[in-house]
C-alpha cells in the first residue's frame, strides 16, 4: 500500500486539476476580473492557509524561520520560490491571450507539454550527477512519451476546431499565438520549479518541529503563492480599474457564479496540495516524476469534461486521435511511475 499511495494521491490530484476549470464556464453575470479576485483569494490564500494550518500548526514559525534563516542559500531559495510564483502568474495571463489566436486545444497542448517537461527537467538537471542516476533514462523516456501524447491531443483539438469553426486565420496570427503559448508554457513550469526549489529547505526546517515531509510540502506552497497571488491580484485590480467594474461584485443573480468561484478555487489548491503530498512520498525525485504525471493525467480529465459537454460531437475522426493521445499519456504515467521503483 505504501508503494501505491503516492500514485493514488497523484491521480486524485489530477482529478482536481482537470476539473477546476469547469467553474470558468459559469462566470456570468460577474465580470471576469471580479470572478477572478474571488477565485484567486480562495485558491491561493484562504483554502491554502486553512488546510496548511490544520496539517501544520507551526506553519508561521517555519515560514518565519525560512525568511530569516542564517543560511543565505535558504533565503535565496525562498526568494526564488516567490519570484517563480510571480512569473507563473504572468504565464497564466498569457494563456488567456493565446487562446483567441490559436484556440483552447492547441494552447492547452503547448502549455501542458512545456510546463510538464520543463517543470521536471529544470529541477532534474540541478541534481548532481543526475544523468548517472538509474532513474534518469526512465524519466527522460516518460517525458518524451508524455510530449507525444500531448501532441496527439493537440492535433485532435486542432482537427476538431477545423470542423466546428469555419473561421480561417492568417498564418501570422497563428504563429503569434503559438509564440505566446510557448512563453506561457515556459513560465507555467516555474510553479513546479519554485516549489521543488524551496521544498527541501522547508522540509528540513519543519523536521525540527516533528512535521512530516509530506505536510511540509503544504508550507512550501504558501511561500510560492505569495508571488503567485501578488501577480494575479495585481492584474485583476488593474482590470477593475481599467474597466471601472468594481460595482460588478454586487450584480444581481450572481450567487451561482460566486459558488463556482469558490468551488473552482478549492479544486485548484486541492490539486497542488494533494500532489505535493504524493510527490513527497515518492522520495527525492518525487516532484520531478509527479509533476508531468499530474499535468498529463489532468489533461485526460479535462478532455473527459469536454466530451461530456458535447465539445466532440460531429468530430469522430479527431476524437479517435484524442483517444490515442490519452492512451499514450497513460503509458507515459506508467513509465514515470515505474522510474520511481528503479534503484
Amino acid at each position: 500500500m505504501e508503494n501505491i499511495l503516492p500514485f493514488l494521491l497523484i491521480i486524485i490530484a489530477s482529478l482536481f486539476q482537470g476539473s477546476f476549470g469547469l467553474g470558468m464556464k459559469y462566470m456570468n453575470p460577474l465580470k471576469w476580473e471580479s470572478w477572478w479576485v474571488v477565485h484567486v483569494f480562495i485558491a491561493m490564500v484562504l483554502f491554502p492557509i486553512i488546510w496548511t494550518f490544520i496539517a501544520v500548526p507551526e506553519s508561521f514559525d517555519i515560514i518565519d524561520q525560512a525568511f530569516n534563516n542564517s543560511n543565505s542559500d535558504v533565503v535565496r531559495a525562498v526568494n526564488l520560490a516567490m519570484f517563480f510564483g510571480f512569473a507563473w502568474g504572468i504565464g497564466g495571463i498569457l494563456f488567456g491571450v493565446s487562446v483567441p489566436y490559436i484556440g483552447l486545444s492547441l494552447t492547452m497542448g503547448i502549455v501542458m507539454g512545456l510546463a510538464g517537461t520543463l517543470g521536471a527537467l529544470i529541477p532534474l538537471m540541478q541534481i548532481e550527477n543526475a544523468i548517472n542516476t538509474p532513474q534518469f533514462p526512465y524519466v527522460i523516456g516518460g517525458l518524451c512519451i508524455s510530449l507525444l501524447g500531448i501532441a496527439f491531443t493537440a492535433k485532435a483539438g486542432i482537427d476538431r476546431d477545423k470542423i466546428t469553426n469555419s473561421e480561417n486565420k492568417d498564418n501570422s496570427i497563428i504563429i503569434k499565438g503559438i509564440l505566446i503559448a510557448v512563453a506561457c508554457g515556459a513560465l507555467s513550469s516555474l510553479l513546479a520549479v519554485g516549489h521543488t526549489g524551496v521544498n527541501d529547505d522547508i522540509a528540513t526546517i519543519a523536521s525540527q518541529y516533528n512535521v512530516k515531509e509530506r505536510n511540509a510540502s503544504l508550507v512550501a506552497w504558501l511561500i510560492v503563492f505569495i508571488g503567485a497571488f501578488a501577480m494575479n491580484i495585481l492584474y485583476a485590480v488593474f482590470l477593475l480599474l481599467k474597466n471601472k467594474s468594481f460595482n460588478s461584485f454586487l450584480v444581481t443573480n450572481s450567487k451561482r457564479a460566486y459558488g463556482w468561484a469558490i468551488l473552482s478555487g478549492f479544486c485548484w489548491f486541492a490539486a497542488l496540495g494533494v500532489y505535493g503530498q504524493g510527490a513527497a512520498l515518492m522520495g527525492s525525485l518525487g516532484n520531478i516524476i509527479g509533476w508531468p504525471m499530474l499535468l498529463g493525467l489532468s489533461l485526460i480529465i479535462s478532455n473527459f469534461w469536454a466530451y461530456k459537454a458535447g465539445e466532440w460531437e460531429n468530430a469522430s475522426g479527431p476524437f479517435k486521435t484524442l483517444l490515442i493521445g490519452l492512451f499514450i499519456l497513460v503509458l507515459a504515467s506508467l513509465v514515470l511511475g515505474y522510474s520511481n521503483t528503479v534503484s
